[in-house]
């Protein structure tokens, strides 16, 4: 089984919020784009929520983020893995979420995008790092049906939290 490295992560001084993945499908990967699989349903939902249209260049979808406050990055910076489902990650690493914290102390909210992304950082990192700031589980954006599946409006309604804490 390879060993994958996640991406860097989208963030600078204007960022509110952070969503949390846990870590990048292949296809992700393969583009060195966060949600790059067009299935998945993370740009659509942020378009819902921040009621703009998004365009299909990575680049601008970037800036459109960094705009509003919103950064992202993945739980996981290392993991084994076949394939791009997170039941199939074996032997995580975290990211360094103390130095993230400490260079980006402005952060006020932070998403998990699914149930594996929270409970790995629960784990490996501890939920007492978030020191005051606001976070929630949400529902993954993935396009794979998981336990809890969701209608794309079910998540989009659960998702609109963020919109408290966006430009």
């Amino acid at each position: 089984m390879m060993r994958q490295n996640s991406l860097l992560p989208i963030i600078d001084k204007r960022t509110q919020v952070l969503i949390l993945g846990s870590m990048p499908s292949v296809q992700s990967l393969d583009k060195q784009q966060y949600y790059g699989n067009a299935r998945n349903h993370f740009w659509p939902i942020i378009a819902a929520i921040i009621d703009e249209d998004i365009s299909e260049d990575y680049t601008q979808r970037v800036e459109l983020l960094k705009e509003k406050g919103i950064g992202l990055w993945d739980v996981i910076q290392s993991c084994e893995r076949q394939g791009s489902l997170d039941a199939n990650i074996r032997n995580e690493v975290p990211n360094n979420f103390s130095l993230l914290f400490q260079q980006y102390p402005q952060i006020q909210a932070v998403f998990f995008n699914g149930a594996k992304s929270f409970d790995v950082f629960k784990k490996h990192v501890g939920l007492e790092i978030l020191d005051g700031r606001y976070y929630e589980k949400m529902p993954s954006t993935s396009p794979i049906p998981g336990r809890n599946i969701k209608t794309f409006e079910e998540k989009i309604e659960t998702w609109r939290t963020l919109g408290r804490y966006i430009v």
